[in-house]
């Protein structure tokens, strides 16, 4: 029987698939709130990153069900990499209304989050192996 995940975990989890679900939908339905032109919007770019982060949150929504600790820490690892990567991005482009807003925001949700998760999930490994 597999060890249950713990609540904060739990939780973790949801704050980093909610975003592979509501960005798509955002990206797709309303394209310049995410940056694209509206042009852009439900053609190409959209789709190409709604398919990424529907495939990326189906993972992880499986990982979870499974309680597949390596699943999930490679899947928060991925997620963390593009999380560095879509920040800077953003900022550049100017997608984000407030530079410090959405730093704080990536901070306190998706950096600091993931790397506590990854730090137990490694544990977890280490431990099983």
């Amino acid at each position: 029987m597999k060890k249950s995940l713990p609540i904060w975990l739990i939780i973790i989890i949801v704050i980093e698939t909610l975003p592979m679900f509501i960005g798509p939908y955002i990206a797709i339905f309303n394209p310049s709130k995410m940056g694209f032109s509206d042009a852009v919007g439900g053609t190409g770019p959209a789709f190409i990153y709604a398919a990424r982060n529907i495939a990326v949150g189906l993972a992880f929504i499986l990982a979870f069900v499974l309680r597949n600790r390596s699943m999930l820490f490679i899947l928060i690892l991925i997620r963390l990499i593009t999380d560095l990567w879509d920040l800077p991005v953003g900022i550049q482009f100017g997608i984000w209304s407030s530079t410090p807003r959405a730093i704080a925001m990536f901070t306190l949700l998706y950096y600091l989050p993931a790397l506590y998760a990854l730090r137990y999930l490694w544990k977890e490994i280490k431990e099983e192996g």
